[in-house]
């Protein structure tokens, strides 16, 4: 395999990339002077040590003296609610709706239909251990906002199945978004007005 392949391989695995759109973005690199491919690569370094994850909700944040996003360090927000997403982007449509005042935690993936190790492709044990301590300081409601797709059905129901074996305290309520996503929808392309009826109509 000689490296143009290679890159249309790495390309492949980028959501939603599939082989033709990895060889298009391989060809317009050819095609883009040698400077672009150079900045580009610069960049993907500096943004991957400039980076790192927050240590409580696991969202990728700019590094800064503290370990935990500036989300989590916000004292005003609403500590009784936890929202379930599945990553970074769903997180940040999410708030641009100006509608959730609580806290998340980033599940970092869904999980596929038949997969044999749930647990090793969402943040399972984190996860646990971020609700077990938001117990503790008035925790009453997690919301569950993964996509309306095979997979995110799939996992929504590992989690309802997982929290209810979870010595949950009997005042914790475990929701789902409502109305306002139509089957087959993903957070991410999604528009305010429908995240808000969903948050509104979350059952």
């Amino acid at each position: 395999m000689d490296n143009t392949q290679r890159l249309i391989e790495l390309f492949k695995e980028f959501p939603g990339i599939g082989p033709r759109q990895a060889k298009r973005f391989v060809y317009f690199l050819l095609n883009r002077n040698p400077a672009y491919a150079n900045n580009l690569s610069k960049l993907i370094n500096e943004v991957r040590s400039t980076v790192h994850s927050c240590d409580s909700c696991f969202r990728f944040f700019p590094n800064s003296t503290s370990s935990t996003c500036p989300t989590c360090r916000d004292t005003t927000r609403d500590s009784s609610l936890l929202m379930i997403v599945s990553n970074d982007v769903d997180f940040e449509n999410i708030e641009k709706t100006h509608f959730f005042n609580g806290y998340y935690f980033m599940l970092g993936g869904n999980i596929p239909i038949l997969e044999k190790n749930p647990e090793k492709r969402i943040r399972q044990k984190e996860l646990l251990n971020i609700i077990e301590k938001k117990s503790k300081d008035g925790l009453n409601e997690i919301i569950i906002a993964l996509n309306y797709n095979p997979e995110g059905e799939n996992t929504l129901s590992y989690l309802t199945d997982l929290l209810s074996r979870f010595n949950l305290d009997n005042n914790v309520k475990i929701s789902t978004l409502g109305r306002g996503l139509s089957t087959g929808t993903e957070l991410e392309y999604s528009d305010s007005d429908t995240i808000k009826n969903a948050l509104k109509n979350r059952q």
